[in-house]
């Protein structure tokens, strides 16, 4: 049996389905270039029949990814499979991934029907999905649950049917690593050919087991592990991925065996999953939290001074968290920060130099020496606030009275090309901050939640507000960064803006289609 391990990112799939507010088709490009990077065998990258927006992003990612397999996921249903299909043709290789449930409860309560017409539904569905690719993938969802007879049966179905990859997942996660490394063990032993397909596992952490299950499995001989970015996803989320690339590349001794993912690449893409999904990391987080190679006892200090590995088993340059050696200011010039950018494992493709560089003179001249995490926040940012967005914040003025707790805020702000100034009070800056923009931008939004965090260090450090703001029934996430708390608020509230913006657009636009739909192409 192989000793290699494919890595199946499902960040753009169950993990941002179960955000606040949907990643923009850019944001989760800007995601799928990095976990290509990042060296993930195949990303699943949306649920193309879900929604048009869905179905986009498939498309577009689809067709940029070229290093890794990109997979679309879909039901039991020809409808599905037929727009993973679509969406997923403009690449040069893809899977289709479908999938039913398998578990009694599921069966009977969810699907209403008997085990064999799901089984039915399941080789009909992986048998239609080969018509267009030889890479099909079926799940037998909430398989930790089902009986061992009927998962056997499936398992081997789903395989004479022509599905290469089958899934077991631990949907709710309610297995323990010794019962659910035996339901592998069981469907080695009992499935005759079960040697014509990849063995998956997709775990979820509701129990906190998600990892652990994953490595049993792979003891097993699952070759195939289904994780995301930071552990996000539904409920508490899923199998973290980089607690299992690292402990599979540190206990290689134990488990002999090993993954294609570039551990360099780990620091960064982490950061750029919780930033853009607006989804913080615990600071005791395995691997990427703040606190993961932080050493506070003087028994450990005392200890990593005479030698590293006293109290570090894997050191942070072997996941990208690199330390400054450079002070950058803002009489550094280009060439610093391109190396810099080079040296956190940036290329020129990823990011414009000449945008960056503008915007690191700004932060210098306020904060005086500048960080990598400080250059990483800029490049995150990179895009928020683009040339063509409908509305631009040209001014932020407020006035605040201490004694009596009220603030006055005036903001100028160019629409399509008018400039609208306009004034509010409110109680303190952000609040009038926010009812001037919503009388300049003729938009109103209810803030549904309002994050403050510090990108850096000591009183300079940036700060970044993160606003989720619900419109029509919408929500939108928001992002606004500045060394000035109210002027990063105006800033994502007017990102929030320009994002209703152009969903305005996207919904006038399917309209306008719809309507030449029913006047017969008129």
């Amino acid at each position: 049996m192989s000793d290699r391990v494919f890595i199946f990112d499902t960040t753009l799939r169950d993990g941002e389905q179960a955000l606040a507010a949907s990643l923009t088709v850019k944001e989760k490009l800007q995601i799928a270039m990095a976990l290509e990077r990042l060296g993930v065998d195949i990303m699943e990258v949306g649920f193309p029949v879900s929604s048009p927006g869905d179905f986009e992003s498939v498309q577009t990612i689809a067709r940029t990814i070229k290093n890794s397999r990109v997979c679309a996921l879909s039901r039991a249903l020809e409808k599905d499979i037929d727009a993973a299909a679509q969406a997923l043709s403009v690449a040069d290789q893809f899977r289709i991934h479908t999938f039913i449930s398998t578990s009694n409860i599921h069966v009977q309560s969810k699907l209403k029907r008997s085990f064999d017409q799901v089984l039915e539904m399941a080789v009909g569905a992986v048998k239609y999905a080969r018509r267009f690719t030889d890479d099909v993938e079926f799940s037998c969802e909430d398989a930790g649950r089902t009986p061992i007879d009927n998962l056997c049966r499936m398992v081997e179905a789903a395989i004479e049917a022509g599905a290469r990859t089958i899934n077991i997942p631990d949907t709710v996660g309610y297995t323990i690593p010794s019962e659910f490394g035996g339901i592998i063990q069981t469907l080695f032993n009992r499935v005759p050919n079960i040697d014509q397909a990849v063995i998956s596992v997709h775990c979820h952490d509701d129990l906190g087991l998600s990892v652990a299950n994953s490595i049993m499995a792979v003891q097993q001989g699952a070759r195939q592990i289904e994780c995301t970015i930071n552990g996000i996803g539904e409920r508490a989320g899923n199998c973290s991925l980089e607690e299992i690339a690292m402990i599979l590349a540190t206990r290689k001794d134990i488990l002999g065996l090993e993954t294609g993912i570039k551990a360099q690449e780990i620091h960064r893409t982490s950061s750029m999953v919780s930033q853009l999904c607006n989804m913080p990391i615990q600071a005791n987080k395995a691997i990427v939290g703040a606190n993961a190679f932080t050493h506070s006892s003087g028994i450990h200090q005392d200890g990593m001074l005479k030698a590293q590995n006293t109290y570090e088993i894997m050191t942070p340059e072997s996941i990208g968290l690199n330390r400054n050696h450079l002070n950058m200011t803002s009489r550094s010039g280009r060439h610093v920060i391109k190396h810099r950018m080079e040296q956190m494992g940036y290329s020129e493709q990823d990011y414009s130099l000449d945008q960056l560089y503008d915007a690191f003179l700004k932060l210098a001249d306020k904060k005086g020496q500048v960080f990598d995490y400080d250059l990483e926040a800029l490049v995150y940012m990179e895009g928020r606030a683009a040339a063509d967005d409908h509305f631009q914040l040209q001014q932020l003025v407020v006035q605040s009275d201490s004694t009596e707790g009220m603030a006055t805020a005036t903001v100028r702000i160019e629409a399509a090309g008018e400039v609208v100034t306009e004034a509010a009070t409110g109680n303190g800056p952000v609040d009038a901050a926010y009812k001037a923009i919503a009388r300049a931008s003729g938009q109103s939004v209810d803030i549904c939640s309002y994050k403050l965090s510090a990108k850096g260090e000591g009183q300079n450090a940036l700060g970044q507000v993160d606003i989720t703001a619900q419109y029509q029934g919408r929500n939108f996430h928001g992002v606004g960064l500045a060394t000035d708390v109210v002027e990063a608020s105006a800033a994502a509230l007017v990102h929030v803006m320009n994002l209703i913006q152009r969903a305005d657009q996207v919904a006038d636009h399917k309209q306008k289609i719809q309507q030449r739909k029913e006047l017969g192409g008129v």
